[in-house]
């Protein structure tokens, strides 16, 4: 029986990332997962410098990933990592996801899942072949509002879905942030870095998961117009693509980062026959119930009449905001409770099961792929293939 907490190491978010603090916090955040190990940089000297400022043992802060890797497997059950979390730029997602998979460890990856469509094929396979757990981080599946909204749709309460409309506005690459030593922006905007998209790999991928998360559509088509609204910029910074579902729904995704003054309000909305739902990140604990022909009515989070999931992946009493780094921790909750019910040879309650796996990874992927191809081609519509 497993009475520990499981014992994380990372791989990347060393000085000046901002994703790996976010893991951090959200892996901490239940006390069920401790950060022990980690090759927090290319750069030795960094990632020792991360490792002092973790207060993690000298020993247990290594110059490479495969050096961690090697030296970890090493060391006896229940002292050495049982799962690692790689938090790097798109280009090192598949060398060190394999890695970590071949020396038998558990998974946890930022989105996207890799650089190209064929490298997560190869990753996904791999996953099955291995039987280890695997997940990847798209943050706003775990909003309990947005798990709220997949059971009402699951459960026919708006009937056949016709129309999804789903959009994620930023603004912060309005400018050319890549050319002022902007580390973010730097490798986000850079092919060997990011891969074949910018802001349709970046954002793009979460508004993508998150309206066939909600919907529990798969998309068969689409047509994508791709921008580049900064001038001398190498990957998109915009574009819009039009949808077509395998129940015959229509839809619309937006992703841009260059809506000059927009933040992060990825929002979605979804009608059916019977009615319809909207769901906005800048008021996240809020789920606004379309009616046709009665008055509107608002959900809201921590109140006791919301679906299982819903309640499974609440923290707080009703009124009291729960926010991104929550919804991230939720995914890591999840994780951790499903890693651990596996260790104790026990089945894990299906609200834990419920986080982005490898088949997701592999969707989003393809989405980037066809997205792409489409805004290149004169023959706009797309068959949606993986």
């Amino acid at each position: 029986m497993s009475k520990r907490k499981l014992k994380m190491g990372m791989i990347g978010g060393g000085p000046g990332s901002f994703i790996g603090a976010i893991h951090r916090i959200a892996a901490n955040m239940d006390g069920q997962i401790e950060l022990v190990a980690g090759a927090f940089s290319s750069d030795p000297a960094k990632s020792k410098q991360a490792g002092e400022e973790l207060f993690l043992a000298a020993d247990r802060v290594y110059n490479s990933y495969d050096e961690m890797f090697e030296k970890e497997k090493a060391l006896p059950e229940g002292e050495r990592i049982d799962f690692v979390s790689i938090v790097t730029p798109n280009h090192v997602h598949f060398d060190p996801a394999m890695k970590a998979l071949d020396h038998g460890f558990h998974l946890v990856l930022d989105k996207p899942m890799t650089l190209t469509l064929d490298e997560a094929k190869q990753l996904h396979a791999k996953v099955k072949e291995s039987g280890k757990l695997f997940c990847l981080t798209h943050t706003y599946t775990g909003y309990p509002m947005v798990k709220e909204a997949k059971q009402l749709i699951a459960k026919g309460e708006l009937g056949r879905i016709r129309q999804v409309y789903v959009e994620y506005p930023q603004g912060w690459l309005a400018e050319m942030l890549e050319s002022e030593n902007n580390k973010q922006a730097s490798w986000r905007t850079d092919p060997s870095k990011s891969g074949k998209a910018g802001a349709m790999g970046d954002i793009g991928t979460h508004a993508f998961n998150l309206a066939e998360y909600i919907t529990g559509l798969k998309i068969t088509k689409l047509c994508a117009d791709i921008n580049i609204q900064v001038e001398g910029r190498k990957l998109d910074d915009d574009g819009n693509v039009l949808l077509k579902f395998d129940n015959g729904a229509s839809g619309v995704l937006i992703a841009t980062q260059t809506a000059t003054g927009a933040e992060n309000n990825i929002n979605i909305k979804v009608y059916g026959e019977k009615g319809g739902l909207e769901w906005q990140q800048e008021d996240a604990n809020s789920l606004v119930i379309r009616n046709h022909n009665k008055p509107d009515h608002i959900l809201r989070a921590g109140t006791p009449y919301l679906h299982d999931y819903a309640q499974a992946n609440t923290r707080t009493p009703a009124g009291h905001p729960e926010g991104y780094l929550e919804a991230f921790a939720n995914l890591y909750r999840n994780f951790a409770r499903t890693l651990h019910a596996q260790m104790n040879g026990q089945q894990a309650e299906e609200a834990w099961k419920d986080f982005p796996g490898a088949e997701d990874g592999l969707r989003g992927m393809a989405f980037v792929h066809h997205v792409i191809e489409s805004g290149k081609s004169d023959q706009k519509w797309t068959d949606f293939t993986v």
